[in-house]
């Protein structure tokens, strides 16, 4: 056992479970355990835990292992094992270490035991105490206690005589000898009598039996005459000298042979009565002595040989090649018989400079080709294993096809009272536990509802209103059945209302109106016929109009019209006709996936077609496993789940996208490469880079200047974090740019703050936590992390920082007007200008823009010195005089207009 690994070999674990080496691996072949052959194989630490649990006696509580075969007998299986150990034990060392029991039978000691041991015992127990009685005074005996009886020694009686066991008898009988009766006698079958031929040394008389002679002795037709010469079995007569070593092996074959009344290979036989039977049965044997595979190389080599021609390729013949997608050189020489050279020719000539056997052609090139030496190609078009995989369920046999229940999707806009109206229908109260008072995943959930006088099951899906949801909503509508369209009566047909009619439609889906919060006082018979109305200006006329849309008046709060609406769901189900096939392998869609502590990567889906078995290999997008584990919507471990059932299973690799189809394929490697195809086009996506060249590097380098803003984002389950990237990337503008540097499910760890710090991104979790120790390397790089549980929190805050990287918008704010009166010249100071405010206010250190004639000859210019008399002043008010003096500037004349403005910075705003 390797002490790098903890491994434990069979026996080991056999013993300690105590059953035998044969049980365990009997089960391990049930279960298509690979490498578990014998006693001695190796068993890795996780396949013995799952072996204990096959084994155990179920008092662990919940059991863990997937188990496809069928359980073990544990204690008729220890049974076994107990009963082999006793048959091991002699009988007489058990005789001698078995404890004794009272009362019964065990054989008689043998003698030197019986000297030393029980002889010794009798004696002391027959005899008087008589020295204790001369040797002790007399005193009076204390009170008599009981006393003890004597051991009976476990030694057997022996019987006074012997006799035979069984029944005897008295006069001995004579035993009847009797053999196969003769029912006929049946001649030989008559032969001619063959011509008698001379041997040759050059033609051997007899062809040899092995493979490499052909077929032997009975390669003869049966009715040849048949001669078997003197020598070895199959062996040519050589010479005279040959034949006399024959003739001894074949006289010493023929002693050996007479003893058991057989004939030897080597013994000389003259026959010529051999019924065709006895040939035939002689051949088989024959056949069979040469070994299996040599007589089929030999029987191939006599049919290619006897064929006489070999098959015509298509070069030779032409008509139609069938060959799949992509065609490279070498594929097609091989598919048509056309040489590679010949080929590559043909490329060069028709225009293309380079050519070689790997080379991969399009279509119409290779058909062109082919034409020219008549060969017609049908082309199959190159199918991935996923999409391989789509067209068998596509085509899929119904195997046990029963009608199944509705899914209902709740679709509508933020606030009117999806989430509340389907606590209604199952009597809980889940709107009050979100986070905002809002919805902010897709979940799904079954419930029973009665009916008119039945019971029905319907399977509800609830997504989200806010207008940052509309892949979740779509998707909602995708695999539904009916649309519940939920709209408040208080406020009518708003944006994401209009939304969910469209995805409704797109998906082909009938559309049920609940008209929600009737119990309002807004809900007047006015507002509700301006909201019919604005059902009809988007196709979906009432019933009450004389269309085909039932509009349900409900309310959540009082329950008023919520079991009219069931009603309608159950008429517009059998409408349908739903059935599903509760057989065979399961499909289905993902609403939701996440990460789970002790699961790993879980899917919320709902199952469409087939069954859904615990230990099904599956395939989901990029993810592939076994499932581990079913649960279902109220937290209930099952073993499997059919059509219109959500459920949530684990045992996949990683998080699938929301939206991916699941499929149950028959074994793990080709569920492993449908995923690995997929993560291969992710990833191609993802190197997808604009190139650069001489035509668009000026637009390369003017998108330098835009401003970028990196996040990190980390959510609770994928269908937010879609929602987030999609919502976060429209805010970007021209100018500002948001960079989605990472996003991905579950908490955030260190390897998060690392790329945050190199990037300089800023981490957004939205419904996660993180550890301590990754707060504090946060803190130490100055990264920063920002927690949210509602989605449009994180939308405006985002929003606001990229409005904080644009550039502020500039506006001038006149604040006054001065006529230039008269101008002074003060030696080591400059030209002062002596003015007159006719408007506003002049201030100190303002700017100042100089007209002249109407036309500006100078502008932002800074007002250095105001001068009220000889005073500094820090503003003259219209209707005073004042002296200035203009910064860097000495060109001023009389009549010139002084105006004094300040420049205002105005943030600017994405919302514009």
């Amino acid at each position: 056992m390797s002490k790098k690994t903890n491994s434990i070999r069979v026996f080991q674990l056999a013993k300690s479970l105590g059953v035998t080496s044969r049980d365990l691996i009997t089960k391990c072949e049930a279960e298509a355990i690979p490498a578990i052959t014998n006693h001695m194989s190796t068993v890795s630490p996780g396949l013995a835990a799952t072996i204990r649990e096959w084994f155990g006696d179920g008092s662990s509580g919940v059991a863990t292992a997937v188990e496809t075969a069928k359980p073990v007998d544990v204690k008729q299986a220890r049974a076994k094992r107990a009963k082999a150990i006793r048959k091991k034990v002699p009988k007489t060392m058990a005789n001698a270490v078995a404890p004794t029991e009272i009362g019964v039978e065990t054989p008689e000691a043998p003698p030197e035991i019986q000297a030393k041991v029980l002889d010794p015992i009798k004696k002391s127990a027959d005899q008087p105490d008589d020295k204790a009685d001369k040797s002790t005074p007399m005193v009076e005996a204390p009170p008599e206690k009981p006393k003890k009886t004597t051991p009976v020694m476990n030694v057997p009686d022996r019987p006074e005589m012997v006799t035979p066991a069984g029944p005897l008898l008295e006069q001995p009988t004579k035993t009847k000898l009797s053999g196969p009766k003769v029912i006929r006698v049946e001649a030989p079958e008559e032969l001619p009598t063959p011509r008698k031929r001379s041997p040759s040394r050059s033609e051997p008389a007899v062809a040899r039996s092995g493979p490499r002679g052909g077929r032997g002795v009975n390669s003869i037709a049966p009715d040849m005459p048949v001669t078997i010469r003197p020598g070895v079995a199959g062996r040519p007569t050589r010479g005279d000298g040959a034949s006399r070593r024959n003739k001894r092996r074949s006289s010493t074959a023929g002693q050996a042979s007479g003893r058991t009344g057989r004939v030897s290979p080597n013994q000389e036989v003259r026959s010529t009565n051999w019924r065709e039977q006895d040939l035939r049965e002689r051949e088989q044997r024959l056949r069979r002595a040469g070994g299996y595979f040599k007589a089929t190389r030999r029987d191939n080599l006599k049919r290619t040989s006897g064929a006489g021609h070999r098959a015509k390729t298509a070069a030779e013949s032409g008509g139609k090649v069938k060959i799949q997608e992509p065609i490279s050189v070498k594929l097609l020489s091989a598919a048509t018989g056309i040489k590679v050279t010949q080929i590559i020719r043909q490329l060069i000539q028709s225009g293309l400079e380079i050519a070689h056997a790997a080379l991969i052609i399009d279509n119409d090139t290779a058909i062109e080709i082919m034409l020219e030496h008549n060969i017609e190609l049908e082309i199959v078009e190159f199918k991935t294993a996923e999409e391989q995989i789509k067209e068998q369920f596509k085509d899929r046999e119904m195997i046990d096809e029963q009608p199944r229940s509705p899914v209902v999707t709740i679709l509508g806009h933020v606030d009117h009272g999806k989430t509340s109206l389907l606590d209604r229908i199952r009597n809980t109260n889940v709107a009050e536990g979100e986070a905002g008072g809002i919805t902010q995943a897709t979940s799904a959930f079954q419930t029973k509802v009665h009916v008119g006088d039945t019971d029905r099951v319907i399977t509800f899906i609830d997504t989200p209103g806010h207008e940052a949801f509309t892949e979740m909503r779509a998707r909602g509508a995708k695999i539904t059945d009916l649309v519940v369209l939920v709209v408040a009566a208080d406020d009518g047909v708003m944006p994401q209302t209009i939304e969910s009619i469209n995805h409704a439609k797109a998906a082909g889906v009938p559309i049920i109106i609940a008209l929600n919060k009737i119990d309002k006082p807004e809900a007047t018979d006015t507002n509700i016929q301006r909201i019919l109305g604005q059902f009809a200006e988007h196709g979906l006329n009432p019933v009450d109009w004389g269309g085909e849309t039932e509009v349900m008046r409900t309310s959540a709060i009082t329950g008023d019209g919520v079991q009219d609406l069931l009603d309608v769901i159950d008429y517009q189900a059998q409408l349908l006709t739903l059935s599903a096939d509760f057989a065979g392998r399961a499909e289905g869609t993902v609403l939701e996936s996440k990460i789970e502590e002790g699961r790993g990567a879980v899917a919320n889906v709902v199952v469409q077609q087939g069954q859904l078995n615990k230990g099904d290999f599956v395939v989901v997008g990029r993810a592939f496993g076994r499932i581990r584990d079913i649960v279902d919507d109220n937290g209930q471990r099952i073993n499997a789940a059919g059509p219109s059932v959500p459920v949530v299973f684990s045992g996949i690799n990683t998080v699938p996208d929301a939206g991916d189809q699941f499929y149950i394929v028959k074994s793990l490697k080709e569920a492993e490469s449908a995923a690995d195809e997929r993560k291969h086009q992710e990833r191609k996506l993802g190197l997808t880079r604009v190139r650069i060249t001489l035509d668009n590097i000026f637009e390369h380098m003017s998108s330098q200047d835009i401003k970028d803003l990196p996040l990190i984002i980390k959510t609770d389950v994928q269908g937010s974090m879609e929602t987030l990237k999609t919502v976060l990337e429209k805010i970007s503008t021209d100018e500002v740019s948001i960079t989605i540097k990472h996003s991905g499910v579950g908490g955030i760890n260190d390897s998060d703050v690392i790329l945050a710090a190199t990037t300089g991104a800023i981490i957004i979790g939205f419904n996660v936590t993180t550890s301590g120790k990754t707060r504090k390397e946060a803190e130490n790089k100055g990264v920063d992390i920002r927690f949210y549980d509602v989605i449009y929190d994180i939308i405006d805050d985002v929003t606001n920082a990229a409005e904080g990287l644009l550039d502020p918008e500039l506006k001038l704010e006149v604040i006054g007007h001065a006529d230039v009166r008269d101008v002074f010249r003060i030696s080591k100071v400059g030209m002062i200008a002596g003015c007159y405010v006719t408007d506003g206010v002049i201030e100190r250190h303002a700017q100042i823009r100089i007209t002249r004639d109407g036309i500006v000859i100078e502008k932002d210019r800074r007002l250095e010195e105001l001068k009220r008399f000889k005073d500094d002043a820090k503003e003259v008010r219209s209707g005073q005089e004042c002296g200035m003096r203009i910064e860097g500037y000495d060109d001023i004349k009389v009549g010139d207009v002084l105006e004094c403005y300040k420049t205002l910075e105005v943030r600017r705003t994405l919302r514009d």
